[in-house]
């Protein structure tokens, strides 16, 4: 029988390394944090993108968001602008900068998935683990969303 918890132990260790190797790579060669280079992602994804999209993408608080969204304006990499359809929030853009180092910054952030998640994995089994990945986060957030997961 699988040790669940050995399960968990190991999922949680390999995020945190392949988290750290990723980032420690971006940030020596493009100066930017993996933090920052997933924001720069998600905005460049979504035309209207406010604060409130990126906290719930990655599942963390809007003030936390908001202090990282400051921060990568304050590099340059992005603007806000105001929502048109709410006063209250703004909606947030690639700047130029943003664009090209988010461009520069990509196939970096590439080959590093490439070495250490595909390349550790035969072909089959890397689209077994994307399946049940998959399968283990729609689970979680339809349970936090209120959806019975059976």
């Amino acid at each position: 029988m699988t040790d669940l918890t050995q399960v968990f132990v190991d999922l949680v260790r390999y995020e945190t390394r392949l988290y750290n190797v990723l980032g420690e790579r971006l940030r020596a060669e493009h100066g930017l944090s993996l933090g920052q280079f997933e924001f720069l992602r998600i905005i460049d994804g979504r035309p209207a993108c406010r604060v409130q999209d990126i906290a719930d993408e990655v599942a963390i608080t809007v003030g936390a968001t908001s202090k990282a969204v400051d921060r990568i304006e304050a590099a340059g990499w992005v603007s806000r602008r105001p929502n048109p359809e709410n006063r209250r929030s703004s909606l947030i853009e690639l700047t130029t900068e943003g664009r090209r180092l988010l461009a520069a910054a990509t196939p970096t952030f590439e080959d590093g998935l490439r070495h250490w998640l595909a390349g550790p994995l035969a072909g089959r089994s890397l689209d077994q683990l994307a399946a049940g990945l998959a399968a283990l986060r729609r689970n979680v957030e339809q349970a936090q969303a209120g959806v019975p997961t059976g």
